[in-house]
């Protein structure tokens, strides 16, 4: 089959190649996908550079879309020719980025759901409702989210309203009508954004999740919207929060994945009521393009590489 993979570490598009590799076979509780999309993430291109060392070669592409073809011992409640998503492991030879892929995690993808819509979901979900846990987003919360334009920060935005809570959100052009349409209060990043958000909402805002790309001037100026800086929690801008006392959700630790999350999502979706904006599908003999356009840190949504034909 075909593979996206990279046999040492180093730059993404100096080290990666698309190349025949064998077919995985599942393990004990894993199905095995021919995969119809993938999507390629930031944490593809940390991977290629060393991020969580280990065997090589590797593949990249941690989140999926496609049908069932095999079945692992163990497992029960799919079988071949479900249409499922999920997150791709990254510690096998390969991943998503390929013709096949196994998967320990996957979910029942709704017949209205786009593969694409669907692959689009796990990881931005996830991280999301991970950050609204850490800060213990209530109805009656005023949540500042940094960075609502990206996939992360707009799974948040959507997420926080549900549980009612009053979100404001720092964007570009390109998702300010979407965001808006959400129930979110929205302004432009840059300069002058603490004085924005603060008049927006009428004094401090209660918690900030910063999901913003890294940027030194980010965190310094989340922390004029607060009275506290305990309560900016970000999971982007690592080093200064740490040298500033915000908190980082990394070094507070993992609370476990929100799967359940992403499987309730993929049913909203279905329904219209939640979605991910993806940027571009791009086939995947055209690879290149979609790690350029992954580096460029504003891809305006989920790259997504297209495996196989669309049905």
């Amino acid at each position: 089959m075909r593979a996206l993979r990279f046999h040492h570490t180093g730059e993404p598009l100096d080290v990666l190649r698309l190349e025949e590799a064998g077919q995985p076979r599942p393990a004990p509780g894993q199905i095995r996908v021919a995969v119809e999309v993938c999507t390629i993430n930031p944490a593809d291109l940390a991977l290629c550079r060393g991020l969580y060392p280990g065997d090589l070669p590797r593949g990249v592409g941690l989140e999926v879309a496609g049908t069932v073809d095999a079945i692992g011992d163990k497992v029960t409640g799919v079988q071949p020719g479900d249409a499922v998503f999920g997150p791709a492991p990254f510690t096998g030879p390969t991943a998503g980025a390929a013709d096949h892929a196994l998967l320990d995690i996957w979910f029942p993808r709704p017949p209205a759901l786009d593969p694409a819509a669907a692959a689009a979901l796990p990881m931005a979900v996830d991280t999301a409702q991970l950050g609204l846990d850490l800060l213990r987003i209530i109805s009656d919360t005023t949540l500042l989210v940094s960075g609502g334009g990206t996939t992360t920060g707009f799974a948040a935005v959507q997420l926080a309203r549900r549980t009612g809570a009053r979100v404001l959100t720092t964007a570009g052009p390109t998702h300010t009508a979407a965001l808006r349409a959400t129930g979110a209060e929205v302004t432009p990043y840059g300069k002058g954004m603490a004085e924005r958000i603060r008049e927006l909402a009428g004094g401090p805002v209660d918690v900030v999740l910063d999901v913003s790309p890294p940027d030194d001037a980010t965190i310094p100026e989340l922390l004029r919207t607060v009275t506290d800086p305990q309560h900016v929690l970000t999971i982007s801008n690592l080093t200064q929060a740490r040298e500033s006392g915000a908190r980082d959700a990394f070094t507070e630790g993992p609370l476990g994945h929100r799967y359940d999350a992403v499987e309730a999502c993929a049913q909203l979706a279905a329904q219209g009521r939640f979605g991910i904006p993806v940027a571009r599908t791009i086939p995947l003999p055209d690879w290149r393009e979609a790690i350029e356009l992954s580096q460029s840190q504003h891809p305006g949504g989920k790259i997504v590489l297209q495996i196989a034909e669309p049905r």
